[in-house]
């Protein structure tokens, strides 16, 4: 629908592929022109809502999604799993571009230090590029809810909020080296947390950026975060990110830098760095942050290609084949010697087609990064499974009441299950599995409770335990299976004639199940979906009250996988 005239412009059903993606599809929107001068009367773009619906996870509707001409915009998505107790609709509604907002809504406070006099900040040993930040949707004293995001997602953000895409590159630029800086600036300094806060930075914009949850991002605003993100401001001689202070230039202006300005800079041949020196001044420079967490290797210094031999290039090979059964869109990779062929080459340009990236086939300072991010999400997603196996998940609330100073294994049970959870849900603050319930544990708790409607105390005491197993066992046949393959419906039919990893994975389920219930036909695991492997589906369905087709739909699936959990389970 087009939010701006209620008029509905598709109704139109987009499937996503093997991949979580849909086809692009084309809509109307202004002028590009009209983003190009500052008048802040004028809205220079046009919005949508869209209504994501799912037979096995919540459904999600997402209201004035901002379009603007000769522009990808990408909405990514989170869905949670659904359950009987949670069986409602997601919503999220996209504000206003900061740019057309009133000078008052704008204003930082001149003074970030007078709200909160517990000292002051601390400052860490080096600087660092963090996995995640946790952003408080409020201001800084407000009772509101953390939502934890990843660091690059967190700038893509609020530069997709504050500035518009259409930009010159330089002007692109310049704004998000002053985002990332200030971002940084409170991440070093620990602002917030060493006030005693359990956040890294607001979305307030009286004192941080302008960030939207859930909003869409756009590709040339993608595509400069994924190459600077790591790099950004300091003055000559101090390590410490410049906390890079900006505003629009025209309804508001201030000391830093001047959003509009930029654009005006670029557009006279000027570069994202001698724009900077022009707001800044000439005591700045460009810095690489010390250290990227969540990465397995750094950044080699040169981009990878084809013909390029060594270590680097084996272990882009070796992340691709595990990122590969999480996205099947990736073809395999079948010798990782080291030796970047056709098939490497191949390999990074689907990836690249799957995240956004230009389709080179080349391994840049991006392509690196991505490849590593992705790596070590479906990485600790797998560990997951490892973990849960070890651990014996309760199916009712046991007697005892954890709180700060709790351990033992009850307590890793926790984590667990906190962990587990977090993985579908972004307000779900981090935890690792220590066996010691800590301050951070009891913030994560309530970050729990607050997403379910408890009363948020921070202790787990029977109605925290009994939400805790609920959501999880909502959850449980979603995250992995033995194998530490990412369970979830490849979103097509399969049926007579497929082939592939996926028509495998059904016929292993099959024989599973056939050990218990010997009215399953055992079926050749060849991964080929034959007239036997259609009479066993048919078998099946026919079972559990299912349209007898033979053809592997979602609720097949879902219902498949469900069996062969229930017996794997009883003969561990």
């Amino acid at each position: 629908m087009n939010t701006d005239t209620q008029e509905i412009v598709n109704n139109k059903i987009l499937k996503v592929d093997k991949d979580g993606k849909t086809k692009p599809l084309s809509l109307y929107t202004y002028d590009k022109y009209l983003s190009e001068e500052p008048d802040a009367s004028i809205k220079p773009y046009k919005t949508y809502d869209a209504i994501i619906v799912s037979n096995n996870y919540q459904s999600k509707y997402i209201k004035g999604i901002p379009i603007f001409s000769g522009i990808t915009s990408v909405q990514k998505v989170q869905m949670a799993p659904k359950s009987r107790a949670i069986d409602s609709i997601d919503f999220i509604d996209i504000p206003p571009n900061a740019l057309t907002l009133d000078s008052e809504s704008l204003q930082r406070e001149e003074d970030l230090g007078n709200y909160n006099n517990q000292g002051a900040p601390k400052i860490l040993k080096e600087v660092v590029i963090p996995e995640y930040i946790t952003v408080h949707l409020g201001s800084p004293t407000s009772y509101a809810q953390n939502v934890t995001v990843s660091f690059t997602d967190y700038i893509k953000n609020v530069a997709s909020s504050e500035i518009y895409p259409t930009w010159p590159k330089e002007a692109l630029k310049s704004n998000i080296y002053a985002e990332i800086s200030f971002t940084l600036n409170r991440i070093y300094t620990e602002w917030y947390r060493s006030r005693g806060y359990d956040f890294d930075i607001t979305n307030s914009t009286a004192y941080d950026h302008y960030f939207v949850n859930g909003r869409n991002f756009y590709d040339t605003i993608i595509e400069v975060v994924d190459e600077i993100f790591n790099e950004y401001i300091s003055r000559k001689n101090f390590k410490e990110p410049l906390l890079a202070q900006y505003c629009n230039g025209t309804t508001v202006t201030c000391d830093g830098l001047s959003q509009w300005g930029t654009v005006t800079y670029a557009d006279n041949g000027y570069s994202a760095f001698q724009i900077l020196k022009e707001y800044y001044g000439d005591n700045i420079e460009i810095r690489t942050a010390d250290y990227v967490e969540g990465t397995i290797e750094s950044y080699p210094g040169k981009a990878l290609r084809l013909g390029d031999k060594g270590e680097d290039v084996r272990i882009i090979q070796q992340q691709l084949n595990r990122i590969r059964k999480n996205y099947p869109g990736i073809p395999e990779i079948t010798n990782e010697n080291g030796e970047f062929n056709e098939a490497t080459k191949n390999a990074v340009k689907a990836f690249q087609k799957i995240f956004n990236l230009t389709q080179d086939g080349i391994v840049g300072k991006q392509t690196w990064y991505k490849i590593s991010q992705i790596y070590v999400g479906v990485k600790n997603l797998a560990e997951l499974n490892s973990e849960g196996e070890s651990l014996p998940i309760p199916d009712k609330a046991p007697s005892n009441i954890l709180k700060i100073g709790s351990t033992g294994e009850e307590v890793e049970i926790a984590q667990y299950l906190l962990k587990a959870i977090g993985a579908f849900y972004d307000s779900i603050l981090p935890i690792e599995i220590t066996g010691d319930f800590d301050d951070n544990m009891s913030d994560v708790v309530k970050s729990f409770q607050n997403q379910f409607g408890l009363d948020a105390d921070g202790i787990i005491g029977p109605k925290t335990w009994n939400k805790l197993i609920e959501v999880y066992k909502s959850i449980e046949p979603y995250i992995l299976t033995g194998s530490g393959n990412f369970i979830k419906y490849p979103g097509y039919l399969i049926k007579k004639g497929k082939k592939g990893e996926e028509v495998r994975l059904i016929q292993e389920w099959l024989n599973e199940i056939h050990k218990k219930y010997q009215f399953i036909p055992e079926v050749s695991v060849d991964g080929v979906f034959g007239e036997k492997t259609k009479e066993a589906i048919m078998i099946f369905q026919r079972w559990q009250g299912l349209v007898a087709d033979g053809i592997v739909g979602p609720l097949t699936w879902d219902k498949l996988y469900e069996v062969y959990r229930e017996v794997v389970k009883e003969n561990i």
